[in-house]
């Protein structure tokens, strides 16, 4: 596996994810912010227009592809728009995120496509990350504030913005699509949400806990340690599975069972420690407006054809997933 300690690294490494404090800490603040909760609010109102839209089309139609039309549709309508970019380019958002998941793995024939695409794409990437690129008021916006206010320098921003861009959009997407096919082969389950649509951030959690979009992550030892009676030397790489952590029987009664009215809150989906993923708060905020709409409108979900799985080297998710829904 990859390791940015003794190799050269194939991006610059990021200031979230490969930084240890007091560097993670620093930087860790500035997303932590532009990505809380109370930050985020703004951004409801136009979730919530654009969701209730996109249900109310899909209704009409009664047959779609749930990934294609759904949970890859709704996060490339708002995610591109919050973050600030130009509409030109776009296309290029799910290729880099695809890319940048697959380059987590040997080098197998997923890495070495992954290389391609991020090599074809990447300038694109790289010039959105610009301060002149990004629209007033958007979350891009918001990390250049930060340098003005002195926490951060210019190219430093550059780099955080380029988190953003890098894990913003697929897992995302893989959550949600997950939850959809998880809801339409558990039509009780769906029964409930529709039921009780406030149950759609729980949906979304059980979904994260049962199909695990992001199945394992990799680490790297800062010092000598031991797990297990296994002497790991610094600087080894730690692959920690999500995914398995997530159907333990020591922690989850019935790990098996997809229930929306499980109590999930213990979930490592998004990881733990210092480490938790900064951009939890938005990935919930799109999949709970985009399920509460669905459900408010939607009786019934069921599959009409096979699901086609994706092959990424750390993502857990689909490509194509048919469904119908009645009113």
């Amino acid at each position: 596996m990859g390791n940015f300690h003794t190799e050269k690294p194939w991006r610059p490494p990021s200031l979230i994810l490969e930084a240890d404090p007091p560097l993670h800490t620093r930087t860790r603040a500035v997303l932590s912010r532009v990505l809380s909760s109370t930050a985020l609010r703004r951004l409801r109102a136009t979730f919530e227009e654009r969701a209730a839209a996109l249900a109310g089309e899909l209704l009409e139609r009664g047959r779609f592809d749930a990934i294609a039309d759904c949970a890859e549709a709704f996060p490339l309508a708002v995610f591109p728009d919050a973050v600030g970019l130009t509409a030109e380019g776009r296309e290029n958002l799910p290729v880099y995120g695809n890319a940048v998941f697959n380059a987590d793995g040997p080098p197998n024939a997923l890495f070495l496509s992954a290389m391609e695409d991020a090599a074809r794409v990447g300038p694109w990437i790289l010039a959105q990350c610009r301060r002149e690129a990004l629209a007033p008021g958007g979350l891009g916006a918001d990390v250049y504030a930060s340098v003005d206010a002195g926490e951060i320098d210019e190219a430093e921003a550059a780099l955080l913005v380029r988190s953003l861009l890098s894990a913003g959009l697929d897992t995302t997407v893989h959550g949600i699509g997950n939850t959809l096919y998880c809801l339409a082969n558990h039509p009780d389950q769906w029964a409930k949400l529709h039921a009780q649509p406030t149950l759609a951030r729980a949906a979304f959690e059980e979904a994260l806990r049962f199909e695990s979009p992001v199945q394992a992550f990799f680490r790297t030892t800062t010092r000598a340690v031991t797990v297990d009676g296994v002497t790991l030397e610094p600087e080894e790489k730690v692959l920690a599975f999500f995914a398995a952590a997530n159907r333990d029987p020591r922690e989850w009664d019935a790990p098996d069972r997809f229930d929306v009215t499980r109590r999930v809150a213990r979930n490592v989906a998004f990881g733990a420690g210092i480490h938790f993923c900064v951009g939890a708060m938005l990935a919930r905020l799109e999949a709970e407006i985009v399920l509460t709409a669905l459900a408010r409108r939607i009786a019934t979900i069921e599959p009409t054809g096979r699901p086609q799985r994706l092959l990424n080297n750390a993502l857990r998710g689909l490509t194509s997933l048919p469904v119908a829904v009645s009113a």
